[in-house]
């Protein structure tokens, strides 16, 4: 089942895909009001299976996509979490024994076929395809035994970075990776039943057509189950809270020589059974 939130004449709803159109669920179809309202139903899949069979829907390219929760309570992000990612930074210590986390805002977040924005500020604007947890019922200190039943389903994810803004300070993450609709989510998301096994998911970064990721959650450092573990032990994880898994090798700033985004660029994020989140580049609107 594939779910995702968008605006069409000028009002944002929420629906369920079925083939090339989305049945509009905001339309008095369930009882939410929203898609995250909708994951706190019990019993909302068979809900969302009985609108989508009463209705024909919106084709889907009559609508805006927005980010599958649009303004979710968190939204967490995993650091070189990738083997061969910890190996592409020249460490050849061990790998870490905890996950490295950050955060983002909701803002710094666009949709699917949405413009991703370089800042004036920054000429070093990079992608990061990753695989993207939306959690249905979380909790505080899961095991890792409860984790799939956490998880509400798997979105695409481009974890966009102002590689120079990263390394203003010593540990200043933060900036580089909330800059203004400088990240991308979506286009929708897709339950465990169709998305497959956690540890299967693949992930493909292009370019302009050009590969320049890819790689498996098999290979992930801390596996899913671990990283919910992990973070549901300082946090309480909670109905429509995003996770980014982590990007594989091959970002712009790891190669030689670094090659950067460029306006009218086109990045494709590809999730094996998910889907694919699409998104061009564009300079940042001068003030």
């Amino acid at each position: 089942m594939r779910l995702l939130t968008f605006r069409a004449d000028g009002r944002e709803s929420f629906g369920v895909v079925r083939d090339d159109r989305v049945v509009d669920l905001g339309a008095g179809a369930t009882p939410a009001r929203s898609l995250l309202e909708l994951l706190t139903l019990d019993g909302y899949q068979d809900a969302v299976l009985r609108a989508g069979q009463a209705s024909p829907g919106i084709p889907l390219d009559a609508i805006e996509y927005l980010p599958p929760i649009p303004r979710p309570g968190k939204i967490l992000c995993v650091g070189v979490n990738y083997a061969e990612r910890h190996e592409e930074y020249g460490d050849a210590s061990p790998p870490p024994a905890y996950p490295s986390i950050f955060m983002r805002t909701a803002g710094s977040f666009v949709g699917h076929q949405a413009p991703l924005i370089r800042p004036h500020e920054s000429q070093q604007f990079d992608y990061e395809g990753e695989v993207a947890l939306i959690i249905g019922r979380g909790g505080r200190r899961l095991t890792e035994s409860q984790a799939a039943g956490a998880i509400a389903g798997i979105t695409c994810a481009n974890d966009g970075t102002l590689r120079d803004w990263v390394k203003h300070g010593k540990f200043n993450v933060t900036p580089g990776k909330n800059f203004e609709q400088s990240g991308s989510l979506g286009p929708w998301l897709c339950t465990l039943d169709e998305a497959g096994p956690l540890d299967q998911l693949t992930v493909t970064t292009t370019v302009n057509g050009e590969r320049r990721q890819h790689d498996t959650t098999g290979h992930l450092i801390f596996t899913i189950p671990r990283l919910l573990a992990y973070i549901s032990t300082f946090t309480a994880l909670e109905t429509g809270d995003v996770i980014l898994t982590g990007t594989p090798p091959g970002a712009g700033a790891r190669r030689t020589p670094p090659v950067f985004l460029q306006p009218g660029d086109l990045v494709d994020v590809t999730v094996s059974g998910v889907g694919m989140l699409s998104n061009t580049v564009a300079n940042e609107a001068v003030p």
